[in-house]
């Protein structure tokens, strides 16, 4: 067991596979991860309940449901998930020891509650996929698996089993020759592999010398082949020898070790230093031109050669410089401690509070254990972090990241070919209705070759020439400004209408500690300036023509204001 996550979380449980010493003398434990029920989603603890049933089913074993709900409750927290994940994680986070087993189908459930620190695993969970998966171990202890062995048969009592579907007798050893003659006839068939060698061009290539070519010849696949050939003929040495070397020449047995080349031979041991004595993934990654049986018989003898001798001494030499163990101090302390949300404000003795760290539930049911709470925040974040944060509620929660959603060329169009399918306003209406967007794209792929295809028309713009622009202006000059009243004149209808003070524009960049006005953010009301509606129509090179009529329309206007009234 180990605490990286939280102090108020359970501890993680791990399996360390190794032991390592850093170069700054620190130690490292290389663990695979597993998790508890409350590590994983709902949909796969209910995928998990119903596989638990289904082996209870099969097995015919009703000691689950004669549990008490107590004992049933404390179960839950005893099952865990393997997972191929590995992780390294200092030393000194490891808090003490457990033992975690596959689940036995012919222990009962119970032994794991009277035992302390003891927890079982049936299912495999994938944390990237998400999936839970039955381990590919299994025990197979039952009627299943071990034969039901018969009584003997008693003297002049006959066997009344079908013979046909019984084994095939492949050698007698009540037959009338001895051991001599039997050991003198496999030297023979050895001498008849080791000339079959010489005539073979390929085995020449192989087993360039006759030392070479004497000990293939002298394997089991000769020898086997040699004692078939002797049973064959009913024991008849001189029979069996011309069975070895027929008409076309010497038989030639050759088995796996000489079948395969150089390079497959060292694909198939990189294949079994990264998947072990995994056969299947060894033949699915690496040699799929091999059958699976090829590559079992081919791993047996392997086991036999010099190379796997050197490679068990290399193995065992690095075993021994690595550290065997270490040494974790006692962690305990007896207090109460907080536990669950800040405004519950609960607390747990210290039997409660291990139970709760060894086993991440309570003794005792609750009634907050049928409501399913969210996702664990041990297993939201990556396991081997620390999440540091404040008591308060409020620094326990992060802010979401701001997204946008960038749809497709062809997602926009489907919006147009489509609009009789999507219905965008009933579904504006009832935002939580599901889309079928499958459906849409098929409908849209239909639609989308009898479309007739229209080009867009653009629409040119048309600019009004310079000339008509500077008659439009003389002919509209701008209004002289109104004289504003002051106290004391009179005006006709006999009312004064007090003078509304015209707004100061505040040009200067607003103050630090003062806040800006609307007239800063959005300007003033008014009417809009002709001469700065031009830079918005005209290029800088008529824009500098209109300035320059503008000022000669301005000399003549104060050379003859009579024209201008």
């Amino acid at each position: 067991m180990a605490s990286v996550n939280s102090s108020s979380n359970p501890l993680l449980i791990r399996r360390i596979e190794e032991l390592n010493k850093t170069a700054n003398g620190n130690v490292e434990a290389k663990v695979v991860c597993f998790y508890r029920r409350r590590d994983i989603s709902s949909t796969l603890i209910a995928l998990a309940d119903k596989h638990a049933r289904e082996l209870e089913e099969e097995m015919e074993n009703s000691e689950m449901a004669d549990l008490p709900e107590k004992q049933k409750h404390q179960l839950r927290h005893r099952e865990l998930f393997l997972s191929r994940q590995l992780e390294s994680l200092p030393a000194t986070h490891i808090r003490g020891k457990c033992c975690v087993t596959l689940l036995n189908e012919t222990e009962a459930l119970k032994s794991y509650l009277d035992r302390e620190d003891a927890f079982f695993y049936s299912l495999v969970y994938d944390p990237q996929q998400k999936t839970l998966l039955a381990d590919k171990g299994e025990i197979r202890i039952g009627n299943k698996y071990q034969a039901d062995i018969t009584d003997f048969l008693q003297e002049g009592e006959e066997d009344s089993r079908d013979l046909m579907k019984l084994e095939e007798k492949v050698w007698d050893p009540n037959s009338s020759l001895t051991e001599k003659q039997i050991d003198q006839f496999l030297v023979v068939a050895r001498s008849v592999g080791t000339f079959a060698r010489a005539l073979d061009c390929s085995s020449s290539v192989r087993q360039p010398s006759l030392h070479m070519s004497a000990a293939a010849a002298s394997r089991d696949i000769t020898l086997f082949h040699a004692m078939d050939m002797l049973h064959a003929n009913s024991y008849d040495m001189t029979r069996a020898i011309a069975a070895l070397v027929p008409q076309g020449g010497p038989v030639l047995c050759r088995d796996e070790m000489e079948e395969w080349s150089a390079s497959e031979a060292n694909l198939f041991e990189e294949a079994l230093e990264k998947y072990g004595k995994d056969f299947t993934d060894i033949q699915q990654d690496f040699l799929p031109w091999k059958s699976l049986t090829s590559i079992i018989e081919y791993y047996y003898m392997w086991k036999t050669t010099d190379r796997y001798v050197q490679q068990k001494r290399l193995k065992a030499a690095e075993a021994e410089s690595k550290l065997k163990q270490v040494y974790i101090p006692n962690y305990s302390s007896y207090q109460w401690y907080s536990w669950g949300p800040p405004n519950m404000q609960c607390r747990l003795c210290a039997s409660c509070w291990t139970y709760w760290k060894k086993y991440g539930g309570l003794k005792m049911p609750t009634r907050l254990d049928g409501e399913r709470p969210g996702p664990n925040r041990s297993s939201t974040i990556p396991h081997g972090l620390t999440l540091r944060h404040s008591g308060s509620p409020k620094f326990a929660v992060k802010t979401r990241q701001a997204f946008f959603l960038q749809t497709t060329g062809l997602t926009r169009l489907a919006r147009r070919l489509c609009q009789d399918v999507i219905r965008p306003r009933y579904l504006a209406r009832h935002p939580y209705l599901l889309v079928n967007t499958v459906a849409i794209k098929a409908e849209c792929a239909l639609r989308l070759p009898d479309k007739p295809k229209k080009t867009l028309q653009q629409k040119p713009m048309e600019r009004k020439p310079l000339e008509s622009v500077v008659r439009y202006l003389e002919a509209h000059p701008r209004p002289p400004k109104p004289v504003p009243l002051t106290r004391g004149c009179s005006i006709s209808t006999g009312s004064l209408m007090p003078i509304k003070p015209s707004p100061i524009l505040n040009n200067g960049s607003p103050t630090i500690l003062g806040k800006r006005t609307y007239e800063q953010h959005n300007g003033l009301d008014g009417q809009w300036n002709r001469e700065l509606l031009l830079h918005f129509y005209l290029n800088r090179v008529e824009r500098e023509k209109v300035r320059m009529c503008w000022r000669k329309m301005e000399r003549r206007r104060l050379e003859h204001p009579c024209c201008f009234s």
